[in-house]
C-alpha cells in the first residue's frame, strides 16, 4: 500500500508473502497499483466526477451503537448532482418486539434544507416539515438517518492523508479501494455552497472533526461506495454514539425527478419529541 499526505508519499508498504528478489527487481516495470495518482488529489476530484455523471441511485445504511445497543437504519433512492436535488425512502429500524410499526420517512434532499414526510407524532400525514441543514449539530449527516449522497462526496473534500489500498469491486464493478481520513473543517471550506454551512456545523457539532472513511471509485474516478465513521456525545444521556454511514450509488445517468413542497404544504408547528 501507498500513502499520501498533501500531496507527498509517506508510506510504502509491501504486501505479505512477496517474493524476496534478486538485484533484477530494482529494474521491473511498476505496476498499475504503484502508478496509481496521488490518492488525496484522487478523492478531492470525486464530486467533479459525480457532478459530471449527473444522477445515480443510491442506498444507504446507518449503523450507530450507543451503550451497549445498535440499530440500523436503511434507505434507497435517487440524487440529481448536478441539481443539489434528491429523494430517499428511510426505513427506520425494528421495535425491541421485532416489528416495524413505522412507515417508511419520505425525505427530499436540497442545498440547505431536508424536508421529511411521515417526520413523526403531531405531523399530519400530508404535512412536511422542513429542517436547515446548516442549523443541525451533524450538518445532516446523520440526522435524516442517511447521509446526503452528496454531502458523503463533499466530505471528501477535507481529505489530508489517504491510502490507495488496492483494487477490488463494488457490486461487480472494478473499483480502486481508498482509505483516509478527512476534516470536516476544510472540507466546509471547500465544498460547493449549499454544504459550506452544513459540514461546518458538523465540524462543531461532532465528537471530532476527523473523519475515518473508505471510498470506492470505479475508473470515471465516481464513487460507487464510502462509508464514514462519525461520533457524537448524546446530549441527554452524555454517552458517545459512534455511527457508520455507508452509501452505495449505482445506476449512473438515471433520470431523477424531485419536486420540492410548496409552502402551504409545510407543517409549521412544532414537532414532537420521539
Amino acid at each position: 500500500m501507498v500513502a499520501w499526505q498533501h500531496g507527498r508519499r509517506v508510506v510504502t508498504a509491501v504486501a505479505a508473502g512477496l517474493m524476496v528478489c534478486g538485484t533484477g527487481c530494482a529494474n521491473d516495470a511498476p505496476s498499475e497499483d504503484a502508478r496509481a495518482a496521488d490518492p488525496v488529489e484522487e478523492l478531492h476530484r470525486a464530486v467533479g466526477a459525480l457532478v459530471r455523471a449527473g444522477s445515480s441511485k443510491a442506498l444507504t445504511s446507518m449503523e450507530m451503537a450507543a451503550g451497549g445497543t445498535r440499530v440500523t437504519i436503511r434507505g434507497e433512492g435517487v440524487y440529481d448532482y448536478a441539481e443539489r436535488l434528491g429523494r430517499l425512502e428511510v426505513q427506520l429500524p425494528q421495535d425491541p418486539a421485532g416489528t416495524s410499526g413505522h412507515r417508511p420517512i419520505t425525505e427530499l434532499l436540497a442545498p440547505g434544507a431536508l424536508f421529511m414526510k411521515n417526520r413523526g407524532a403531531g405531523v399530519p400525514a400530508d404535512k412536511w416539515v422542513r429542517v436547515d441543514t446548516g442549523t443541525l449539530s451533524d450538518g445532516n449527516l446523520v440526522t435524516g438517518g442517511a447521509t446526503d449522497p452528496l454531502a458523503a462526496a463533499e466530505v471528501l473534500r477535507g481529505t489530508r492523508t489517504a491510502t490507495y489500498v488496492g483494487k477490488a469491486k463494488v457490486a461487480g464493478v472494478p473499483v480502486r479501494h481508498y482509505r483516509g481520513t478527512a476534516d470536516l473543517a476544510v472540507a466546509a471550506r471547500n465544498a460547493s455552497e449549499g454544504n459550506r454551512a452544513p459540514l461546518r456545523a458538523a465540524a462543531k457539532g461532532f465528537a471530532t472533526a476527523e473523519v475515518p472513511f473508505d471510498a470506492y471509485l470505479d475508473e470515471q474516478g465516481r464513487i460507487r461506495k464510502i462509508r464514514h465513521r462519525f461520533s457524537f456525545v448524546n446530549g441527554q444521556q452524555k454517552d458517545t454514539v459512534a455511527v457508520a454511514s455507508t452509501t452505495l450509488l449505482y445506476a449512473f445517468g438515471v433520470p431523477v425527478t424531485v419536486r420540492l413542497p410548496d409552502a402551504e404544504d409545510i407543517y409549521a408547528g412544532k414537532l414532537a419529541e420521539n
